[in-house]
């Protein structure tokens, strides 16, 4: 609703918002709530997987109607596609909250266990996320791009500081993270995977230089004979 004020040579005009206006322009906090909810409750039952991972599940633990996740998510690929959306983004601000941690190695470490629980989420969600990025180019692209700037954040800090070998790039440890989860389908894949990125990452570490030139002047040093005291 707009109202007219004239004054000698100014004409202005009041604009008032009535309650619906303003709820067109800003979401309610329910409903935005709820989706929070439908999203926080779809990660949990993708991640489980199995014949119980439908949008009926999804509805039933986020308590609300299988019409509101509907109004949210009219297909099965918006919901799929917010899901992997909301992972990304949550993927990337741990990896904010981790750069300035004490030590760069357990914050890199920290970071690849909860792309574990990630890869679990996509994997329920699997054949929908195929057909998703097969349609667009730009989720693929978002979610590569996004993932290796993070990692690359935490990996730059650790090889500055002498901790992580430098010939590993970005590229290469999300490869390998994937490599390893996707040769893991059996139940209780996921502990499998973490104690195979535990001896990953210690492989990559850099021993002190000091402990490796012990270490090398111990092993090239000949034995020293035994010596017979006098009586």
């Amino acid at each position: 609703m707009a109202s007219r004020v004239q004054s000698n040579q100014f004409v202005i005009y009041i604009v008032v918002m009535d309650d619906h206006t303003d709820q067109i322009r800003k979401p309610r906090a329910d409903a935005v709530r709820n989706r929070e909810r439908v999203l926080e409750a779809a990660k949990i039952v993708f991640n489980a997987g199995g014949p119980e991972a439908s949008l009926e599940a999804v509805a039933k633990r986020a308590g609300v109607g299988i019409g509101t996740l509907y109004r949210h998510f009219p297909t099965r690929e918006d919901l799929f596609e917010a899901v992997y959306r909301r992972e990304v983004d949550q993927l990337s601000e741990l990896a904010e909250q981790l750069k300035n941690a004490k030590d760069p190695v357990d914050a890199l470490r920290r970071w690849l266990r909860s792309n574990v629980e990630f890869v679990a989420t996509k994997k329920g969600m699997s054949a929908a996320l195929a057909l998703t990025f097969q349609s667009s180019s730009e989720l693929a692209a978002f979610s590569l791009d996004r993932l290796t700037k993070a990692i690359g954040s935490l990996l730059d800090r650790a090889v500055a500081v002498g901790e992580m070998r430098g010939d590993v790039s970005p590229e290469d440890l999300l490869r390998a993270l994937i490599g390893m989860c996707y040769m893991h389908d059996q139940p209780g894949w996921q502990s499998s995977v973490l104690r195979m990125l535990d001896v990953f990452v210690d492989g990559l570490r850099v021993q002190p230089k000091a402990k490796a030139r012990e270490a090398k002047a111990h092993a090239a040093k000949p034995a020293k004979p035994a010596v017979k005291r006098k009586r």
